[in-house]
């Protein structure tokens, strides 16, 4: 973050960043805040969950840790895609989840005065569990709020 002084009142003007871990999901650039982020993985073997939600794709181990894996086209009512994909994984009120998305992509800064809102045309779903979108030289980039992506209902 670059903080400059205006001369005349003294006041701190920030120039704030924000950086993304990006990833796609279908050819669509999403992203999560970099600081939500705690490793990034392709997964071994996943364990299946019988009965639980259809976003829930199974259970891995991670470092001794039982690691909930979001199928993330499922999250985002997304064709499923029988790839091996890459998993992001991020902390959620104290429980550790991995977002399976198809690939993984850079870490990107973006000043906060390009954050626009979610256009009324977004998907619903995608509108619900994102917080911004910016436009980038890759397209346009979804800025998900990872606590809201990670609300999922329990299967009644």
């Amino acid at each position: 973050m670059t903080i400059q002084m205006n001369a005349i009142s003294g006041e701190a003007l920030a120039d704030e960043l924000t950086s993304f871990v990006t990833f796609t999901v279908a050819d669509q650039l999403f992203g999560v805040p970099v600081t939500r982020v705690q490793d990034i993985l392709t997964p071994d073997a996943v364990a299946p969950v019988p009965g639980g939600p259809a976003e829930v794709r199974g259970l891995i181990n991670l470092r001794g840790r039982i690691v909930t894996v979001i199928d993330m086209r499922t999250r985002l009512k997304l064709p499923r895609d029988k790839g091996k994909g890459m998993c992001v994984t991020v902390e959620s009120r104290g429980d550790a989840y991995t977002l399976l998305v198809d690939a993984v992509g850079d870490v990107i800064t973006l000043p906060r005065g390009a954050r626009e809102g979610n256009p009324a045309t977004l998907d619903a779903i995608w509108r619900d569990v994102g917080d911004a979108v910016y436009r980038t030289d890759k397209g346009l980039l979804v800025a998900l709020h990872v606590d809201r992506l990670l609300a999922i209902a329990p299967k009644s």
